[in-house]
């Protein structure tokens, strides 16, 4: 799954294909993969026992099989190609880790959050540290960057956002101390570039709900901005797809760590010819008027 997009479509950059929840595995919480569809977790984390029960310092070596995974497919990319490491938000997974998988509303990390506040930041403290460990190992192992995905970050208000979710990205940026750069992806936070840009991350990812150009006035030319089309896009047409990542990278012409992307993941309907007409569209664009 890692290499395959790559192959087929030649792209600059390719990312380690892994389930977020990998990483809760790694903590002793283990799950399997339901009949019909999603996941079901061994046991929920409902109370300070459940917490107690993440073991931090075992995160290392239960996934070494992502550390032995990462060397074959550097090898397999030739060193034509970027290899890109990940993991999810300390945020996003309590959420996943605490509600049992994915579920339609997202509460209980929220009720945590206000009715609990020493437990939540004592979970928040080992996820952050198992996180951290986690996105070490990749680097490690080869990874060339890394990126935390902040998935259910827009479930925040913006005056929470900093306490229930950025701080503990900010502490595992500086955790890796400037080893491999990292890209923040937070979904929905559109109120919170300021707190994003605090965390340290050399690239910040944008969704697809908010105008890139907009952003680009907001953040310093030090920080990369990653993004932004809608990936409904990739379900049209390709002419539509073309019109509207032309119009991104006009939007962006100048501004210097653009990375063009989409503004979340692929969608299981996409068209392949949709796909050949977005990388046709940035590789023939012109970064300079003529």
């Amino acid at each position: 799954m890692t290499l395959q997009p790559v192959r087929r479509f030649d792209f600059d950059a390719a990312i380690l294909f892994c389930d977020i929840l990998a990483l809760a595995e790694g903590l002793g919480q283990r799950y399997q993969f339901r009949d019909k569809c999603g996941i079901e977790m061994e046991f929920l984390l409902k109370s300070a026992a459940d917490v107690d029960r993440l073991e931090v310092e075992a995160v290392t070596e239960r996934l070494q099989y992502v550390a032995k995974a990462l060397p074959l497919v550097k090898a397999a990319l030739g060193g034509r190609t970027a290899l890109i490491g990940f993991a999810g938000s300390p945020w996003t997974l309590a959420n996943f880790m605490i509600e049992g998988g994915g579920v339609k509303e997202y509460t209980k990390a929220k009720a945590l959050f206000y009715s609990d506040p020493p437990l939540f930041a004592r979970l928040m403290e080992k996820l952050t540290q198992a996180v951290s460990d986690f996105l070490q190992l990749q680097i490690d192992a080869g990874a060339d960057a890394v990126q935390i995905f902040d998935s259910l970050g827009g479930l925040l208000s913006d005056g929470d956002f900093a306490a229930a979710s950025s701080r503990w990205m900010a502490q595992i940026v500086g955790s890796l101390k400037d080893k491999a750069p990292v890209i923040v992806f937070s979904k929905g936070t559109h109120g919170n570039w300021d707190e994003l840009v605090a965390t340290g991350a050399q690239v910040l990812g944008v969704d697809w709900n908010v105008r890139l150009a907009d952003v680009r006035a907001r953040l310093p030319d030090r920080v990369g901005v990653q993004g932004n089309l809608d990936p409904f896009l990739l379900a049209t047409t390709p002419a539509l797809v073309a019109i509207e990542t032309g119009r991104i990278l006009r939007e962006m012409r100048g501004r210097p760590g653009h990375i063009f992307n989409l503004g979340h993941g692929v969608p299981p309907d996409a068209k392949l010819e949709n796909i050949e007409s977005l990388v046709s569209a940035v590789r023939s664009f012109k970064c300079t008027e003529s």
